[in-house]
């Protein structure tokens, strides 16, 4: 067992306060320990809670010594994207404009981990209204790559992506609408799932795009992945695009075997134009499944190209309304970059909207059709590695929309779709940055994701590498 319990996967660090191995407070204190040393170059909190944690890591260890365990992550000290209402907690969204909002109500997904015994460390940074791919804030400044000072996170969910990369929190929660729990596992080198649309409530999260959001973890391994998502997904009266479809053992489907599974790799479009570092860790993860049992297929997908168009023309028109009061009465209160993009969706005709809702119908069926004969597919969560903070910063960078452009095309369809995709480290370029690749099943079939993804990572030890503090 590590000395160090911050270096403990969720998983293990749960079990061992239940067996009484390590306290509560040693791991919060642990926890608190690598904040202290990182946040500085990191700027991964938006607000650190070291008091209040240990007081409620203490309370927990005193519960258990009377015998009284609240649940499966009983004592285990947590943080999360900083658009989760907590109630009587400032949430701000990453924002100017929310920056003294304190909700009355806490979000479902959030009350869940609560209620599973969890401790709150404070909340994590994340681009401002969850609207930006890279980890930028106008307001509160970039997060950086643990792995490399100056590089990309990935956004929106910038702090979960860099947090749980330098094991200042055992898992956060993120969200994605166009990747952005996807990319920042990818560019940081930790394990995200983007679930399918409905199948964790989005009660009390703030909404970016309601037809795309979706509510998911980032954490160490597949296992804490499998093991947050059963105690978050299901039904809620509070959220009626909440699934009433059963939930499935998501722990045990991470010890099943890959023989007989069938993982098809796209033909075209995911594969092209990758840098040579993507392709060669998509290579060597398609031979680490091979070797583990999987069958490799090709697969020939419908053109990718206009579900990516269509997404953007979703999201834009979504999250344009829902800042549309703003919009009017705080335009000046927003930082230039997302300010520029909610004005832009206002500027799309309701035609194109709606036939853009339209045709997500008849787009799904095409790609069930051409993915019927595989149970996942496997591509890469982008085709490169992190960019730098400077080259991707729109209005000082002169190619930054371009780099922008290229880090999502591979993340948007799946949101489209509403499919599920589960991102997984799956190597490091030489500059020493991480590569995820992403793996997209079926709706409501994330144990399958999580099935493939575990046997890959006893396979591999990507996981399991710890940045370094600079």
């Amino acid at each position: 067992m590590s000395t160090e319990p911050a270096l403990m996967t969720l998983t293990a660090v749960a079990k061992a306060i239940a067996d009484k191995q390590v306290s509560s407070h040693e791991a919060t204190r642990s926890c608190l320990h690598r904040i202290a040393q990182w946040q500085p170059k990191l700027n991964a909190f938006m607000a650190v809670e070291a008091e209040s944690a240990l007081k409620a890591a203490d309370e927990a260890d005193a519960a258990l010594a009377k015998g009284k365990n609240r649940g499966p992550l009983h004592g285990v000290p947590l943080a999360h994207k900083d658009m989760y209402y907590d109630a009587g907690k400032v949430v701000t969204c990453g924002s100017l404009i929310r920056r003294d909002f304190v909700p009355a109500t806490t979000s479902t997904a959030l009350q869940r981990l609560k209620d599973a015994g969890t401790v709150r460390l404070g909340s994590l940074q994340m681009v401002e209204f969850a609207y930006g791919p890279t980890g930028h804030n106008y307001h509160h400044g970039a997060v950086h790559n643990p792995w490399k000072s100056g590089y990309i996170t990935g956004g929106s969910s910038s702090g979960s992506g860099s947090a749980v990369a330098a094991r200042l929190t055992f898992a956060a929660l993120g969200s994605d609408t166009g990747g952005s729990i996807r990319m920042p596992a990818h560019f940081c080198g930790v394990t995200g799932l983007k679930v399918t649309w409905g199948r964790v409530s989005r009660a009390g999260a703030m909404p970016l795009s309601q037809s795309l959001d979706t509510v998911g973890p980032l954490a160490r391994t597949v296992e804490d992945c499998a093991l947050l998502l059963g105690l978050m997904a299901g039904a809620d009266p509070e959220d009626s695009t909440a699934s009433l479809s059963p939930v499935p053992n998501y722990m045990a489907a991470t010890t099943a075997s890959l023989k007989g599974l069938k993982i098809g790799v796209p033909t075209s479009f995911y594969v092209d134009e990758l840098d040579a570092d993507v392709a060669k860790a998509l290579d060597e993860t398609i031979a680490v499944l091979k070797r583990e049992g999987a069958d490799i297929v090709k697969v020939e997908l419908p053109d990718q190209r206009q579900l990516s168009a269509a997404c953007q023309i979703v999201l834009a028109t979504e999250a344009a309304a829902y800042h549309k009061r703003w919009l009017i009465e705080r335009p000046q209160d927003y930082g230039p970059q997302v300010l520029m993009r909610l004005q832009n969706g206002l500027a799309i005709p309701g035609v194109l909207y709606l036939e853009a809702m339209r045709w997500r119908g008849p787009a799904l069926a095409a790609h069930v059709a051409a993915t019927s004969d595989v149970d996942a597919v496997l591509a890469p969560v982008a085709p490169v590695a992190a960019p730098t903070i400077a080259e991707s910063d729109v209005g000082n960078s002169p190619n930054a929309e371009a780099v922008i452009q290229r880090l999502t095309r591979f993340t948007r369809p799946i949101n489209y779709l509403g499919l599920p995709s589960l991102s997984i480290p799956s190597g490091f370029n030489p500059r020493g940055l991480p590569i995820g690749m992403q793996l997209v099943g079926r709706s409501f079939d994330e144990a399958t994701l999580l099935t493939i993804g575990a046997a890959f990572q006893r396979a591999t030890d990507f996981h399991e590498k710890v940045p370094e503090p600079a």
